[in-house]
C-alpha cells in the first residue's frame, strides 16, 4: 500500500501537508501528508495483520512474489529514477545506479532466504547427547524502517528487501525530503501482494518517525541518519525495548600504499569523495597517502578533480539538504585556516545549492574538516610517512563505517587493522555492491547489520529448541538425581576434559 491519507486532527478533517522539492530549481515535486501518532498506529495494525499473512505463505511462494516485484522495479526504473532525480538532484544516471543495485541486493535476497533462515540442526554435545537441538528463525512481524535522503531506494532497501524477504510486514518512514520515492517504491509491490498492507509508507517529520518508533506493533525498527538523531531513535525505542539496528555516517578513510596503482587510486578518491555531491556515508572524505608517492597522487587527484562541475547538468548534483551547505563551508575555512592548502577550489566554491570540488591537503588531524562528517565534496589529503600512521591515523576518529585501501601487495594485511564494518580493497564502495556482504558500522556509526546472511537474520528472533529423544541413564535435571549418578557424571567429566 501506499502512504495512507488518515486525516490529522484540525479543521474539517483536512490532514495536514508538506511539499517535497526539487533541489536543483525549488519547484514543488510532490504533496504529501503529514500522519500523526494515530495515523501511523493504524499503519502498523494493518500491517501486523499482513505479516501474519505473509509470513504462512512460506519461502517458496514468498520468494515468488518477491521476484515479481523485482521484475517490475526492473520496468520502472527509469519512471523511479525520475522521481529519485527530482527530489535529490542526482543526475538520472546515479539514480539509475542506485536503483540497479537495490534491485539486485532484492534478488539475493529473495533467492537466500530459505538457505540462511530455515529450520537448522546444532550437535547437541557429549553431555547432551539424548537431544535432539535445532534453531529456527522466526520473522518478527512488522518493521519500521526509517530511511535517509541521499540514497533514498539503496539504503532503505537494506532493510526493506531483506525484512521481507525474512517473512515480516514494513511500514517505512522516508526521509522528508524524498517521501515521493518512498511512495513510488511500495506502489510498485502493492499488486504484487493482493493489496494487502505489506509495505506502506507513512511520511512527515521528525514527530512521525517518532511515532513509528513507539508504536506498540513495531517488533523492531531499522534506522539510517546521523548519530545524533540514531541516539534520539535508540531513547525513543527504548520507551518499549523495542530492538534497533542503527547506521550512522562516517568519515570514511582512504590509504595509499606507497606501491599502489595510483592512477586507479586517484580516480577512486575523487569519485569516492565527489560523486552524489559528496553525500556517501561510505565515500572517501580523508586520505593518508604515503610520503614517497604523496607529490606524483596529488597531482593525480588534483588533475581528475580539476575536470568535474556540479550543476543541473554536470557530474554531479546539488546539496540536497540545504542546510549541509553550511557545514561544508564551515569545514573548508577551518581547515584552511589550520594551515591546510587548497590545491583544487576553496571558499568560493561552496555555493548555495551546488559545491564545485574541493581538494585540501596537509590539513591538520583536529581540524573539524578530518573529525566531523562533512557530507559534501570535500576531499582532505594528508601525507603520511608509513602505514603504520596512515591506519592510526585512519582508526582517530569516532566513526567506523567504511574504509578504502590501495595497495598490491598488502591490501588485506592493512584491511584487518582498520576499526570499521567495512573495507574496499584497490577498489571504492565495492563491499556496498555484493548482497552477500554484510554492511554496517562501529562506534558512532552505529551496529547492526543489512545485506547477506547478516542482514536477513538481523529481521529474525532465533528460537533454540532442544527436543529429548531418549531419557540418559542418569538423571541429573531431576530431583530424582542420586549422589551415586554425579559421582558417575563428574567421572565422565574428568575423562572426557580433564586430560
Amino acid at each position: 500500500m501506499t502512504a495512507t491519507d488518515t486525516p490529522l486532527p484540525g479543521v474539517s478533517g483536512t490532514p495536514a501537508t508538506f511539499e517535497s522539492l526539487d533541489p536543483r530549481t525549488g519547484d514543488v515535486v510532490g504533496t504529501h501528508p503529514v500522519h500523526d501518532a494515530d495515523a501511523v498506529a493504524a499503519a502498523v495494525a494493518r500491517a501486523e495483520d499482513a505479516a501474519q499473512w505473509w509470513a504462512a505463505l512460506g519461502f517458496a511462494e514468498r520468494r515468488r512474489r518477491l521476484d515479481e516485484w523485482r521484475k517490475a522495479l526492473v520496468r520502472r526504473i527509469d519512471d523511479l529514477a525520475r522521481v529519485v532525480t527530482e527530489e535529490t538532484g542526482k543526475p538520472i544516471d546515479d539514480a539509475r545506479l542506485e536503483l540497479v543495485l537495490a534491485i539486485d541486493h532484492l534478488d539475493w535476497a529473495a533467492k537466500h532466504a530459505e538457505r540462511v533462515l530455515r529450520r537448522r540442526m546444532v550437535l547437541p554435545g557429549a553431555l547432551m547427547s539424548n537431544q535432539a537441538a535445532s534453531v529456527t528463525y522466526v520473522p518478527i512481524g512488522v518493521v519500521g524502517v526509517i530511511g535517509p535522503w541521499n540514497y533514498p531506494v539503496f539504503t532503505p532497501m537494506g532493510s526493506i528487501a531483506y525484512a521481507l524477504a525474512a517473512g515480516n510486514a514494513v511500514v517505512f518512514k522516508p526521509s522528508e525530503l524524498t517521501p515521493g520515492v518512498g511512495v513510488a517504491l511500495a506502489d510498485s509491490l502493492a499488486e504484487i501482494v493482493d493489496g494487502r498492507a505489506l509495505f506502506q509508507v507513512v511520511t512527515g517529520f521528525g514527530e512521525t518517525g517518532a511515532a513509528l518508533c513507539r508504536a506498540p506493533g513495531i517488533g523492531k525498527i531499522s534506522f539510517t541518519g546521523s548519530t545524533a538523531t540514531a541516539k534520539r531513535v535508540m531513547a525513543t525505542c527504548a520507551e518499549r525495548l523495542t530492538p534497533v539496528l542503527i547506521e550512522c555516517g562516517g568519515k570514511d578513510p582512504m590509504i595509499v600504499d606507497a606501491d599502489a596503482d595510483l592512477a586507479a587510486a586517484a580516480d577512486a578518491a575523487v569519485w569516492g569523495g565527489m560523486s552524489n555531491a559528496g553525500q556517501t556515508c561510505v565515500g572517501v572524505e580523508r586520505v593518508y597517502v604515503l610520503d614517497a608517492v604523496a607529490e606524483e597522487f596529488i597531482a593525480k587527484v588534483v588533475g581528475t578533480a580539476r575536470t568535474l562541475r556540479s550543476g543541473s547538468t554536470g557530474d554531479y548534483g546539488p546539496m540536497t539538504l540545504p542546510a549541509q551547505v553550511d557545514v561544508v563551508r564551515r569545514h573548508v575555512e577551518d581547515a584552511l585556516g589550520r594551515g591546510g592548502r587548497a590545491v583544487v577550489g576553496g571558499p568560493e566554491s561552496v555555493q548555495q545549492q551546488f559545491i564545485e570540488p574541493v581538494v585540501i591537503v596537509d590539513v591538520p588531524e583536529d581540524s573539524t574538516a578530518v573529525t566531523e562528517e562533512t557530507f559534501g565534496p570535500l576531499l582532505v589529503v594528508n601525507r603520511v610517512p608509513d602505514v603504520a600512521e596512515a591506519v592510526r591515523r585512519a582508526n582517530a576518529t569516532g566513526y567506523g563505517l567504511g574504509a578504502t585501501v590501495f595497495s598490491k601487495n598488502r591490501g588485506e594485511e592493512i584491511a584487518t587493522q582498520l576499526r570499521c564494518g567495512m573495507v574496499a580493497i584497490n577498489g571504492v564502495i565495492s563491499f556496498a555492491g555484493v548482497p552477500s556482504l554484510p554492511f554496517g558500522g562501529v562506534g558512532d556509526s552505529g551496529f547492526g547489520r543489512i545485506h547477506g546472511a547478516d542482514g536477513l537474520r538481523e529481521f529474525t528472533r532465533p528460537q533454540a529448541v532442544a527436543r529429548q529423544r531418549f531419557p540418559l541413564p542418569i538423571a541429573v535435571t531431576s530431583f530424582r538425581r542420586s549422589s551415586r549418578g554425579m559421582k558417575a557424571l563428574l567421572g565422565v567429566v574428568r575423562l572426557r576434559y580433564g586430560r
